[in-house]
């Protein structure tokens, strides 16, 4: 009980630090030797509260470079026109993603009708983790109807951006019609993707895109970690 009340009080002085703007973002923090020479104790004592501040998105570890404070939230716009590489450039920050699933499948009920399809037509799925400066922001799912971009599935593995498959499926642009917003919480497979505690608050978006003459082409779900996003409504949105 004394070691778990020790990181746990070494974490929390960190935190407090951070948050006080002593180790701004990207700042390198004091290697664990100096930590536990710091604190007195032990460096699996002091690694115990990293990988707590880990788990709760305010630092990163790099492998042979050491503990980085992580950015404050990211601002990401939601209007007519939402696209995550160009969100995150804007915010000064390096977007990626790393792929989980890419499947073609039977559509269910609830995607039939965001794209206007009958039950069972199928389905382009594509499910990853959206990164910011390496850290997990988002998890997603994006649907999209099989017949009209046969090809979608590979272009998406290639470039792993939405916009870029689409343009070379032949769609040169596509706009937000509907985005609905909700709170929830973070399930234990989710926390595992985020690096986040399970039970970690989400906001999860559903969102509709269609091409210029409103036809559905892409229907998506998010959850992002909700202390590392702030969603903002523009005003086109």
């Amino acid at each position: 009980m004394a070691r778990t009340a020790i990181w746990q009080s070494i974490a929390e002085t960190l935190s407090g630090e951070i948050a006080a703007g002593h180790y701004p973002p990207g700042a390198k923090l004091p290697t664990e030797a100096a930590l536990a020479a710091r604190f007195g104790v032990n460096r699996h004592t002091v690694r115990h509260a990293l990988s707590a501040l880990a788990e709760r998105g305010l630092v990163l570890a790099r492998r042979g470079a050491g503990v980085f404070v992580t950015g404050q939230a990211v601002d990401y716009p939601i209007g007519r026109r939402v696209r995550f590489h160009q969100n995150l450039a804007a915010a000064g920050q390096m977007a990626a993603k790393r792929i989980l699933r890419l499947e073609t499948r039977p559509a269910d009920a609830r995607e039939a009708e965001a794209l206007v399809l009958e039950p069972g037509t199928p389905v382009h799925v594509y499910e990853g983790v959206s990164l910011a400066d390496e850290t997990p922001l988002a998890l997603f799912r994006s649907v999209f109807p099989a017949a009209r971009f046969p090809d979608l599935l590979a272009h998406l593995e290639a470039s792993r951006s939405v916009t870029e498959a689409l343009t070379r499926s032949g769609l040169a642009d596509y706009i937000r019609a509907e985005t609905r917003v909700t709170a929830k919480l973070a399930s234990a497979t989710q926390a595992l993707q985020l690096r986040i505690p399970a039970g970690a608050p989400l906001l999860r978006t559903v969102g509709l895109n269609t091409d210029p003459e409103g036809r559905p082409v892409e229907y998506g779900t998010t959850w992002f970690a909700g202390d590392r996003v702030t969603l903002t409504v523009t005003p086109e949105g």
